[in-house]
């Protein structure tokens, strides 16, 4: 049996009923990672050692009857949360040498729930960039194309998923970056509302935007990730003290009534027309089982990319400072002076996109710039929020496309900052108001690109986009395909 291929509640249920061990489904997802990961490079370090003592005594324990969630379940980890005692790169050579003394927040959660963690994910330096290309350890592949993008940042989290490296992983959303490469690999993502999971153990790019969430194969499995990782955290002032529900109750097959509304200004002109196509052919999907389609607007969205583009590498140029040479991680071999120190660690440690931004950023928050830029696009951000606020007063949830196009090919954007920026014209609005968005896989393009649907909700209310998106992956089979890899 390839035990890879099953779902987190599939391997729950197996595990407990002792039809397998976890230390054979640990040993399975290791000969696949084994097998396909010098293709896909999702990882960037295993944990195969760690892996295995964990599996043993999650053996242990259910012999012994306990039946913790995820007892025994292999998950791998995007490379900017912190695992106690595994090396954080963050996919950048700054931290290359970086070993975390503490886990974050998440993974204490994850481990107290019987997690096996198999390693650390590939990502773009820094979670900067919408392809996984940035990383300083080398590109990500899509499992469906080889040689096309699995999205970013969160690529190497989704292609893992994607190509049964894991059973689940967590990625980060910064302005689409669990949900647009999602979208790309075939999987569902979810970016929870900004409070609802802690950051504390994430490392920042963008702190006003970030937030982790599940990448998964089903929407199962991120309502059972999503009960475990949610919830008010002391360490992390930004996190809500707002009550946890059992989102797998939300697992309903049923919209009937439900309030769906369609921006308008979603679906533009240059938009790929077979993503056109599949995000209309869901919306019809969803009518025919009772859900009530209303025509909205969000007027404000023309301005998105612009105020992000502002505010993300403002915060990054603030976060980044700290890496310097001389707290911790990487630290160059020119010392001929304090200052050229700091030069040399910066130039040497951080990537072209990484410096692109934190430019832009230092640039855009200096004396006699700040009001003109940065004052200005936090007053836009405001707009697009109320924007949100607005249609979602007459509408439970709003259907978009996750992102413009499928997958394009590796090196395609790559020297175009501008055009790798609009592969997330559909994402970084929803990161700016704060509320919560779920992509899952809607459709193939005519080369078998997987393509993503995105159902936005309102402020900490995950569980109707669980319920939206659950209805519409028991009515289609798009979450059955797999790539051949």
């Amino acid at each position: 049996m390839e035990l890879y291929k099953l779902t987190i509640h599939e391997l729950k249920e197996k595990l407990k009923k002792q039809e397998i061990s976890a230390k054979e489904l640990t040993l399975d997802f290791f000969k696949r990672i084994e097998r396909v990961d010098k293709d896909v490079h999702s990882f960037i370090t295993i944990t195969k050692n760690d892996a295995l003592k964990q599996a043993e005594e999650a053996e242990k324990r259910i012999i012994n009857g306990d039946n913790l969630p995820l007892l025994g379940i292999p998950l791998a980890i995007k490379d900017l949360i912190c695992i106690k005692g595994v090396r954080n790169t963050c996919g950048s050579k700054m931290l290359s040498n970086y070993i975390p003394p503490y886990d974050a927040t998440v993974i204490k959660k994850l481990r107290e729930s019987g997690a096996v963690f198999l390693g650390k994910l590939n990502m773009d330096e820094f979670a900067m960039g919408s392809s996984t290309e940035t990383s300083h350890f080398g590109v990500t592949r899509n499992p469906w194309d080889l040689k096309t993008i699995p999205g970013g940042s969160s690529g190497g989290s989704a292609a893992a998923v994607a190509a049964d490296e894991c059973a689940g992983s967590l990625g980060s959303d910064t302005g689409g970056s669990i949900r647009q490469p999602a979208a790309m690999c075939g999987v569902v993502g979810l970016k929870p509302t900004y409070g609802r999971v802690s950051r504390f153990g994430l490392v920042a790019f963008a702190s006003s935007l970030d937030q982790i969430g599940p990448i998964t194969k089903d929407v199962t499995d991120t309502a059972i990730l999503m009960n475990i990782i949610s919830g008010r955290d002391p360490l992390d002032s930004t996190s809500a003290d707002i009550p946890v529900p059992d989102f797998t109750r939300s697992l309903r097959n049923d919209v009937k009534g439900l309030k769906i509304g369609i921006p308008k200004e979603y679906f533009v002109e240059g938009m790929d027309v077979e993503v056109e196509k599949s995000v209309k052919d869901a919306i019809e999907l969803f009518k025919r089982f009772g859900a009530e389609i209303k025509d909205v607007s969000l007027p404000h969205a023309d301005y998105a990319i612009s105020t992000y583009y502002v505010i993300a590498p403002a915060e990054a140029s603030s976060n980044l400072a700290r890496y310097d040479g001389v707290k911790y991680g990487y630290r160059t071999n020119n010392r001929e002076n304090l200052l050229g120190m700091y030069k040399k660690t910066r130039q040497d440690g951080f990537g072209t996109e990484v410096k692109r931004r934190i430019m832009l950023g230092t640039y855009a928050l200096s004396s006699g710039y700040y009001d003109a830029y940065y004052l200005k696009a936090q007053k836009v951000r405001t707009l697009i929020k109320k924007d949100f606020d607005e249609a979602l007063k007459i509408c439970d949830i709003l259907l978009t496309p996750t992102a413009p196009t499928p997958a394009f090919k590796i090196g395609e954007k790559f020297d175009n900052p501008i055009q790798m920026y609009l592969s997330d014209i559909f994402t970084i609005s929803i990161n700016l108001a704060g509320v919560p968005a779920i992509s899952i896989p809607c459709g193939f393009s005519n080369k078998g690109l997987p393509i993503g649907l995105q159902i936005i909700g309102k402020h900490f209310d995950e569980e109707t986009l669980i319920r939206a998106a659950y209805t519409f992956e028991q009515n289609t089979d798009y979450h059955t395909k797999n790539p051949e890899i």
